[in-house]
């Protein structure tokens, strides 16, 4: 029996001993996503940007937004006058012409156009792409581009299905059993968002009914808020900082409220409990309570967009330093601001690792919150 009892002892040793090389491990990786992918993004920037100030003047402002923004190709960095990108595919309705269906880079990173399509480089129609006719009117297609953001975003699904489908397959494998692998990892955040957002906010009888549209929005968020951390193809996206991406996911929560909203809820907005004199002749609080209504979707939609692009940009602002100071001061203001510049973008990068948990934790939270004052009975 002893030896059996020391034998068992050895291998829950060898077992713990393992897992903590695992945990090690993770971290090491993490550490390497986090603080050598930027230092190497950061130099490839720098080299960009070199690149623009030996042919015209730095412009930071344009510098910083074109990195952040949407674009209709992949662009990774310039090498002296070459363009290394990944072209997407473009996909055009004219009412002229009909479909047409090619890749970004025919337009040669917007000084070229294609058969009367071209990006605009300046006016009302700056960024989009534009049909020209032979009196050369301008006119707007309909435009079903593959963007860098709708990449991101299928590229992001397709991880979320193959994540939690492995994961439910282990649980369906290991039932009975105590969870191992990603169901380990993945389980305990699954019943974080159950037992202390759905069931707390909605109440226990009715949790079950959100809860799969809550799980896929605070996974969906996270994982596009960490992949734009990484910037190195096909990650660095910046998904959650269009904010086209967050008035979608606003709206689906407004949706969700307003179509599970039950009469005690609609009455609370139209015909409240307060004084007569609070809603006529003048219906204070009912327009009170319905700009209330409206107004949650918009707070949602412009808290995660801000927090998700205020991060990328500060990065990409402390990148500028380095060829604002050079330009200012010469080569070796420039060398020197560059330490600092790498040490603060390496710094905000980390921080914004804790807000992309933050900020799906939030979202989900007060979508959460929304549906339980729109599913509450009257007391």
């Amino acid at each position: 029996m002893r030896f059996f009892y020391k034998r068992r002892m050895i291998r829950e040793f060898s077992e713990n001993r393992m897992k903590r090389i695992a945990l090690i491990f993770f971290a090491f990786l993490l550490s390497i996503t986090f603080t050598v992918f930027p230092a190497v993004s950061i130099a490839g920037l720098q080299h960009e940007a070199q690149t623009e100030t030996d042919t015209k003047q730095f412009k930071a402002g344009d510098f910083v937004m074109d990195h952040v923004s949407d674009a209709f190709e992949w662009h990774i960095l310039t090498y002296h006058h070459t363009h290394v990108s990944v072209p997407l595919p473009v996909i055009l309705y004219s009412k002229n012409s009909g479909w047409h269906v090619f890749l970004s880079s025919r337009f040669h990173h917007g000084h070229e156009s294609y058969k009367n399509f071209s990006i605009a480089a300046t006016g009302k129609h700056a960024g989009k792409i534009v049909e020209t006719d032979a009196q050369g009117t301008e006119s707007l297609p309909i435009d079903l581009s593959m963007t860098k953001v709708v990449f991101g975003i299928l590229f992001s699904v397709i991880i979320l299905i193959w994540l939690f489908t492995a994961i439910a397959r282990s649980a369906v494998r290991n039932a009975g059993k105590a969870p191992a692998g990603l169901q380990n990892m993945f389980e305990p955040v699954i019943l974080f968002v159950r037992d202390e957002v759905a069931v707390p906010a909605i109440g226990s009888t009715k949790a079950e009914r959100f809860l799969p549209f809550l799980l896929t929005l605070f996974f969906f968020i996270l994982i596009n808020n960490l992949l734009g951390l990484i910037p190195v193809f096909p990650f660095g996206a910046n998904v959650t900082g269009n904010i086209g991406v967050t008035l979608v996911l606003a709206l689906f929560t407004f949706l969700v409220t307003t179509f599970s909203g039950n009469k005690h809820y609609w009455k609370e907005i139209y015909n409240p409990d307060v004084p007569l004199w609070l809603k006529f002749p003048l219906p204070l609080m009912p327009i009170i309570e319905l700009t209330g209504m409206l107004t949650k979707p918009f707070v949602l939609m412009v808290r995660l967009f801000a927090n998700m692009m205020a991060g990328h940009m500060i990065i990409m602002v402390f990148v500028s330093l380095i060829f604002i100071f050079s330009s200012l001061m010469g080569p070796g203001a420039g060398a020197g601001v560059s330490v600092i510049s790498i040490i603060f973008s390496v710094f905000m990068t980390l921080l914004d690792v804790l807000v992309s948990f933050i900020q799906a934790y939030v979202f989900t939270l007060l979508s959460a919150l929304y549906f339980g004052m729109a599913t509450a009975e009257h007391h």
